[in-house]
This record gives structure tokens, C-alpha cells and sequence, in this order.
């Protein structure tokens, strides 16, 4: 498995990898919302391109993540979403929120 991550890959694009799940899922939530606070962006894209595999946790991160964005007053777009992911907040009909 690979090892779960979070990081500001370049100014303004937050970075979720690996495997999100429930033990890689409290220090990644820690981690996020310290980097979007930091961040100087006033755009923030959360990308997911590099998750490996999700489960429910992942999606509640990126709700998380997205609710920090909105809280420091910057505007975000999801990117790269996998398919574990999308079907979790199919189940869930989240499309809309996920959709900004």
C-alpha cells in the first residue's frame, strides 16, 4: 500500500496521495487545514490525482478541506477525483457539492 499524503505541490494546489483511509485520514485532516490556513491563494485546488485508493474518509476530508477553504475566504475546484471516491459521494449525492 502506499503511504497516505498531503501537501501544497505547488502555491494554491493542495496535494491528497496514497491510501486515504482511517488511519491515514486524522493526521492528514491535521496537516491540510494547517497548509490551507498558511496558504496566500485565494483559489485553492484540492487534488486527488495521486490517491491510490479512498475510502469514506477520503471524501470527508475533501468536505473538510473545502469548508477550511470557504472559512479562510478562498474559492476552490476539485481535481482528479478517482473513482473509488466518486462512487462513495454517488452514494452519498454529493455531485453537487463536490461540483463547487
Amino acid at each position: 500500500m502506499s503511504e497516505a499524503g498531503v501537501s501544497m505541490a505547488e502555491p494554491g494546489v493542495l496535494r491528497l496521495a496514497g491510501v486515504l483511509d482511517f488511519r491515514s485520514g486524522p493526521a492528514l485532516r491535521k496537516e491540510g487545514k494547517a497548509l490551507i490556513g498558511a496558504s496566500g491563494e485565494q483559489r485553492l485546488v484540492l487534488d486527488c490525482s495521486a490517491v491510490v485508493k479512498s475510502s469514506s474518509v477520503g471524501l470527508s476530508l475533501l468536505l473538510a478541506f473545502m469548508r477550511d477553504a470557504q472559512a479562510a475566504g478562498k474559492s476552490w475546484e476539485l481535481r482528479g477525483m478517482p473513482e473509488d471516491m466518486r462512487e462513495i459521494a454517488e452514494v452519498y449525492d454529493l455531485e453537487e457539492v463536490l461540483a463547487g
